[in-house]
């Protein structure tokens, strides 16, 4: 029974991510630990590889679309992967089953998940914003960040934060990704957000595999549902009203992030 339950709490996730983008990571890892009784540290492991099995296949797909700004992904796994390299490291010295470790985890994904929510709830209020094209002459100034060192600290700002709560390279990432770069399209924005969160949710969740920290059984369910509802929800997404659904989210996801944090 539990494992047709990881299968539909796959399908359910993938679902929401094809029709909003909303990242499956800040809401699969509160299903796990809140539904399921998993542990955080084993909840974010799993969730870590989930994401990035996932989201690899958008990637493959828009690199082929040539949306996938590389400058952008580069520089921001610059500044993620050795942040995440970090994070391991000291989640590794410290055990990540460690009570006090679990009790960071937990607070840390509350307040990740607050982030999320108003995030997503900013997007909603936003709305769509118009397929603006960038010219050829302005190219280079439409990847070219407010600060070169933004991305840099950003990158290792999301790379601690989604290895210690697989939380924040969805719709953190696309906001501030936003304000780096004004002038970018958004569906260029999204796209270098999941091109870089592939590599980035890969070595976090390889790393957390090496500590013990992944359900192996567990991701293989969750991704037999998820595949096909990433399918079903993308083709439902310009019938559905998308502004209500985010809505509902952030309030969703804010809380599961108070109680997070209270726990």
């Amino acid at each position: 029974m539990h494992d047709f339950a990881y299968i539909l709490a796959g399908f359910l996730v993938g679902s929401i991510v094809g029709l909003t983008g909303v990242g499956g990571g800040s809401l699969m890892t509160p299903i796990l630990i809140f539904l399921f009784g998993i542990k955080p540290y084993l909840a974010v492991g799993t969730d870590l590889l989930f994401a990035a099995f996932t989201k690899m296949g958008g990637t493959i797909k828009m690199a082929r679309a040539r949306r996938v700004d590389w400058p952008i992904v580069r520089t921001l796994c610059a500044g993620s992967i050795p942040a995440s390299l970090i994070t391991l490291y000291l989640l590794e010295r410290l055990g990540p089953a460690d009570a006090h470790v679990q009790s960071a985890m937990t607070t840390t994904l509350g307040l990740a998940l607050l982030l999320t929510a108003g995030a997503t709830l900013y997007k909603a209020l936003r709305g769509k914003a118009s397929p603006q094209a960038v010219l050829l002459g302005q190219e280079r100034n439409a990847i070219t960040p407010r600060h070169w060192s933004l991305p840099l600290l950003f990158g290792a700002f999301i790379g601690s934060l989604v290895t210690l709560t697989s939380v924040g390279a969805g719709a953190i990432g696309v906001t501030v990704l936003m304000l780096l770069y004004p002038r970018l399209p958004l569906s260029r924005i999204v796209a270098a957000d999941i091109a870089y969160a592939v590599p980035l949710t890969l070595v976090a969740g390889l790393g957390h595999a090496s500590l013990g920290s992944v359900d192996w059984h567990m991701l293989a369910l969750l991704l037999c549902g998820s595949l096909p509802g990433i399918w079903v929800g993308s083709h439902w997404m310009t019938k559905t009203p998308e502004r209500l659904i985010r809505s509902i989210l952030s309030l969703l996801l804010a809380y599961a992030g108070f109680k997070l944090i209270a726990l």
